[in-house]
């Protein structure tokens, strides 16, 4: 009988060992529950990047260096979205780029230089510089504008006779003020 009192303190303490991982990754779930169903999804996108990149490196598919820019890349774009999730209190994301310093031609055909990039302004009549995200790296992080908000500026810029580029835009993140916009609605 002294061998079954072992075994039962063995799944006695592997069930208590269960409940606390159970515990910590309700956690996790539960300060993603602070926002709503699409920025949860965009953040259940990442963390479903971050295992690919994981097993890649696991694997031996990609090199550590791509694995760390990777990696970094993801936290940065987590990151970010957050802090639109926040600042904003609105379930919605814009599609975010973050590229490092030497990725810029990866986004523009010319890109512009790191010295004249604001919060906020428009480049290329596509992205919207939101900021810079420290991440392992320096990521710039813009996003992508939709259709609509493209064929507006094309349009102030016809009227107005300017390039897009040097319209001012306000910027979507600030300290002072929530940036919120509309909800977009569908007909099932």
């Amino acid at each position: 009988m002294s061998s079954r009192r072992p075994v039962s303190f063995g799944l006695a303490g592997l069930f208590l060992i269960l409940c606390l991982l159970n515990a910590g990754s309700a956690q996790t779930f539960d300060a993603d529950a602070a926002y709503g169903p699409v920025v949860r999804a965009y953040l259940g996108y990442l963390k479903n990047e971050q295992e690919v990149v994981d097993d890649r490196v696991s694997r031996r598919e990609v090199t550590p260096a791509y694995y760390r820019r990777n990696s970094n890349r993801i936290r940065a774009l987590r990151q970010m979205a957050m802090r639109i999730a926040s600042e904003t209190r609105n379930d919605y994301l814009p599609e975010l780029e973050a590229v490092s310093a030497d990725e810029f031609g990866l986004l523009f055909e010319q890109p512009p230089h790191l010295s004249v990039l604001r919060v906020g302004e428009v480049f290329s009549t596509k992205f919207r510089y939101l900021g810079v995200v420290r991440s392992g790296e320096v990521f710039y992080v813009f996003a992508r504008l939709d259709p609509y908000e493209q064929s507006e500026l094309r349009a102030r810029e016809i009227r107005s006779g300017t390039e897009a580029e040097n319209l001012p835009n306000p910027p979507q993140l600030s300290g002072s003020k929530n940036v919120t916009r509309a909800r977009r609605v569908s007909t099932p």
